[in-house]
């Protein structure tokens, strides 16, 4: 069942609510009607556990290695919460507000304030390894939230005790896919300085976050969005359902839920039990435009989006040559990912310009791959670290997927509450992660213009020091760089330093594009062996495969020979798998075939999908054109 609805915030304490306070503090019975209910039955539940509100709370503060201990257990859950704390940061900062992530213990993990807040008395005690459990600290908006399990405000002098009568706080719990209390975010303020849309932020903070567990738990799903309006799929009002391969439900957040109340949309569901038309028909709409029309059980009509096809399950076994994996959600904290793949290649020009890689790396050489998207840059990089022989970790940073605010943290670590108030170390760091392995700098040209000189800093010394630290750590760290844009352009557009960029470049190696590959016929073979061992194919239908322009490169290879594996059934590969409506390599969908002008608008905006490596975001941002429109001309998959 979907928790509660929110508690509505409360303004500033009235005639009713002042004599409520007199009240309390004087030993004798609250008038009723004069505080919410939530309010009224935590004060009755502090007052029957002995508290006295005329006192101060218990402070009760865990050890810091405990909340160490607690933020491992939460990784994926504490990584989604900080990026959301730094953007509401962002949004609220100069307003004298902290934001808190807590556990479902009720025990702050992290803390973002501005300094005048953070010097308060308040501002100290709302610290990593606070406890705010409401029987010890009385009525406040995280204890709140935990026992009513649903957003809270508490204003001023409805907190519990008199000491906290100068705050105003808001509580938001984050519900897993199994929709248990797993987290709160909570923003604190002095009761001046509250703000009513600081709650709203808070709330799609706690909805971006619960999102956030559900497409990252699992690549295996099939990830469909739903709305009974179009225009609102790509919203934080969206329902999310992730589905096994075989059309089951494996999680659902609770927009969705809401969504389809009266159903069973639980785990382990059926799709055709909530749906019509059934699971198939559906998907097979989302391959052909992108978004479908669903009714459910109970009769209402639903618009479907796929936001990601089923994967197969990650293997032990190496990628195939020359391949890059399907795109998964950024990571701006990401550790370290599988063992190096075998980078296996046939091509003889990419054989002569990998040509010192291993002299390379035993000399520290910093390593530059560059070429266009989706060639494989990442398994090279891997096959430099497989090279180097080291035995540290690969620790790879997609640099354009980290908010600029958040990139030298997330490279140099942080130290002293730095980012979060406390008194004891913080993260370690990436870069300190890569100590005795390599540091794989994804999108290198996307590195903000401040963080470059602390980059080119640490190149010239290998030393790091912490934010916040004043100590100092000599690393050895073999640096691997990737980018599909021209940095050299960008050096003379005075968007990259021109000395970082002569630092990274130490050896360049340059990936062809698919359609220049010598050893397209091995890249096939070794696809499809690693998505389906039971489909054949023959060489006349991979030199048909050869003639096409392939411009999202073996990343888009990847996507069609999956796909044809799964329509296949089984069967092998035939020339009649090639013919899925292309014309000169380009092609379009059956609404638009028909249509010259409507075709080419179509092929353009395929093509572009292609390029992008399956990026509807980027696709739309490119052409000027909603992602609505681009899902209607794609075939996903």
């Amino acid at each position: 069942m979907p928790p509660p609805s929110p508690t509505s915030p409360s303004p500033t304490p009235s005639a009713p609510g002042a004599r409520a306070r007199v009240a309390l503090e004087a030993g004798v019975r609250v008038p009723g009607g004069a505080l919410s209910p939530e309010i009224a039955r935590s004060w009755e539940r502090c007052l029957a556990g002995g508290l006295d509100p005329t006192r101060r709370p218990d402070e009760a503060v865990i050890a810091f290695a405990e909340v160490r201990t607690r933020r491992e257990e939460q990784a994926l859950l504490r990584r989604l919460a900080l990026a959301q704390m730094q953007l509401l940061y962002e949004q609220i900062a100069g307003s004298n507000f902290m934001i808190a992530f807590a556990d479902a213990g009720g025990v702050v993990l992290d803390a973002l304030s501005d300094p005048s807040f953070a010097d308060s008395e308040a501002g100290r005690s709302i610290v990593p390894g606070s406890v705010w459990l409401e029987g010890g600290r009385g009525t406040n908006a995280l204890g709140l939230a935990l026992v009513e399990q649903a957003p809270v405000s508490i204003y001023g002098r409805e907190h519990f005790f008199a000491c906290h009568g100068h705050l105003s706080c808001a509580a938001v719990p984050i519900f897993d896919p199994a929709d248990r209390l797993v987290g709160l975010l909570d923003a604190s303020s002095s009761n001046e300085a509250r703000q009513q849309h600081t709650h709203a932020l808070v709330r799609m903070a706690s909805a971006a976050v619960e999102n956030g567990l559900i497409v990252n738990a699992r690549p295996d799903v099939l990830l469909l969005a739903l709305h009974p309006r179009a225009e609102y799929l790509d919203t934080l009002s969206t329902g999310l359902m992730a589905l096994s391969p075989e059309g089951e439900v494996v999680s659902i957040n609770r927009a969705a839920r809401g969504l389809l109340a009266g159903l069973d949309a639980t785990a382990g569901q059926a799709f055709d039990a909530l749906f019509e038309p059934g699971f198939g028909g559906v998907v097979d709409e989302l391959r052909r435009a992108g978004i479908a029309r669903v009714r459910d059980r109970a009769g209402s009509l639903l618009y479907v989006a796929c936001r990601r096809f089923a994967a197969p399950p990650l293997r032990e076994s190496p990628a195939p040559a020359g391949t890059a994996r399907l795109p998964m959600p950024a990571a701006a904290g990401a550790a370290a990912r599988a063992a190096p793949a075998a980078f296996v290649c046939e091509d003889a020009l990419l054989q002569r310009r990998m040509r010192g890689l291993a002299a390379a790396t035993r000399e520290r050489l910093a390593v530059h791959i560059h070429g266009e998207t989706g060639t494989g840059k990442e398994l090279m990089a891997r096959h430099v670290h497989a090279l180097s022989g080291r035995s540290g970790a690969f620790i790879p940073i997609n640099c354009g997927a980290v908010p600029e605010t958040l990139f030298i943290a997330e490279l140099f670590g942080h130290d002293r509450g730095a980012f979060t108030n406390a008194r004891n170390e913080g993260a370690p760091g990436l870069i300190r992660l890569a100590d005795r392995g390599t540091l794989f700098l994804d999108e290198v040209g996307d590195i903000p213009l401040a963080a470059q000189t602390a980059l080119l800093r640490f190149l010239d010394t290998m030393e790091v020091r912490a934010l916040g630290g004043g100590k100092t750590a000599t690393l050895d760290v073999q640096i691997v760089s990737a980018t599909n844009r021209d940095l050299a352009a960008a050096v003379a557009a005075r968007q990259f330093r021109a000395d970082l960029y002569y630092r990274l470049n130490g050896l360049s190696v340059e990936i062809p594009p698919l359609r220049e590959r010598g050893d397209f016929h091995a890249i096939v073979r070794h696809l499809l062996a690693g998505h389906a061992t039971n489909i054949s194919i023959d060489d006349t239908v991979i030199e048909r495969l050869r003639q096409r322009p392939w411009p999202g490169n073996i990343r888009e290879l990847q996507f069609w020979l999956r796909r044809a594996a799964i329509e296949t059934e089984g069967e092998g590969l035939t020339a009649l798998s090639c013919e899925d409506g292309t014309d000169d390599g380009a092609p379009s969908c059956a609404q638009c075939a028909s249509h010259a002008l409507s075709r080419d608008r179509c092929r353009r905006i395929r093509e572009t999908f292609a390029a992008t490596g399956g990026n509807i975001q980027q696709t739309a941002r490119r052409l000027g054109i909603s992602r609505t429109t681009v899902y209607k001309h794609l075939e996903i998959g």
